[in-house]
């Protein structure tokens, strides 16, 4: 594991009501500067299919991820177009952090010019623009909550999503030696940590413990060691959409936005796993819309 260097980080705040922040919006310098730190321009003959609905990457890694410099991308789902990529814009993001397939077929309507990124160029690109994590974080945790502020009480319910778990041992030692004993905290069983609807700008490692987390008062996650919980309020700076309440002892680590992109550009595997976890919680949450 590469050694994570947070010999200048910002310490993370007490737990306090943020300033207003604007919604995420999708910045295409942003993603340009991005996907040319991790790729090359290649060129797209008109008819091309970019890539295929239900399409699955290989064993050996994810699918590509694409921003178009040049030309018309048009998506389509069941043979029925659905919309069209503009220039400057990023497609088939959602298969390329997740191990979902995709979701529309993409095709060059007209002779085009993209950017792909893989597996290795994206993690690349991560070192150099880790903000481009954030800004993408953002723009599906909008998403995210739009679904949820949509659903009935009843439709968050059934099975938790599962335990959720980010980081392995040495990254969390690492990362609470570097943070420091400001950024650690030790809560008792039945602590709640935060409620939905509360401000919020924090993200919490759980360093030793399990968190139970529920919306609506419902339950959809535990979170054990390893796992990152509180990550939609730090990055959209917006209110809690979840209850969290810690179901044995434990002791967790703060995380604010600085250390957060610090933590991305420091270890871009890290950054890959938890644009994955946003990933599959809307994709969760918008088969229970269903």
């Amino acid at each position: 594991m590469d050694e994570l260097d947070f010999s200048k980080p910002a310490k993370p705040r007490p737990e306090a009501p943020p300033a207003p922040a604007p919604k995420p919006v999708y910045n295409a310098a942003v993603a340009m500067e991005f996907f040319r730190a991790g790729g090359k321009a290649e060129a797209v003959a008109a008819g091309t299919r970019i890539f295929e609905e239900n399409e699955k990457a290989g064993f050996f890694g994810r699918d590509k991820m694409y921003l178009l410099l040049e030309g018309e991308v048009v998506l389509s789902v069941r043979g029925k177009p659905v919309g069209a990529v503009k220039i400057g814009e990023i497609f088939g993001e959602m298969a390329a952090i997740s191990d979902a397939p995709r979701a529309a077929t993409a095709v060059a309507k007209s002779a085009s010019r993209v950017i792909a990124l893989d597996d290795k160029a994206f993690k690349k690109a991560l070192e150099v623009k880790p903000e481009f994590a954030l800004m993408l974080m953002g723009m599906m945790i909008e998403r995210l909550r739009a679904m949820l502020a949509r659903q009935s009480p009843d439709a968050t319910g059934g099975d938790a999503v599962g335990e959720s778990r980010l980081l392995d041992k040495d990254m969390m030692q690492a990362l609470a030696k570097g943070l420091g004993h400001e950024a650690l905290a030790r809560h008792g069983a039945g602590t709640t940590l935060f409620r939905e609807g509360s401000a919020g700008a924090l993200a919490y490692a759980v360093l030793e413990g399990r968190i139970g987390v529920t919306i609506k008062g419902k339950r959809v996650q535990t979170v054990g060691p390893g796992g990152l919980f509180g990550e939609m309020a730090l990055i959209d700076q917006s209110v809690r959409a979840a209850t969290a309440v810690a179901e044995t002892d434990c002791a967790l680590v703060a995380i604010n936005r600085n250390v957060f992109l610090h933590l991305v550009k420091s270890n871009p595997e890290f950054g890959a796993k938890l644009l994955g976890a946003v990933a599959e919680r809307v994709r969760f949450v918008s088969s229970r819309a269903k």
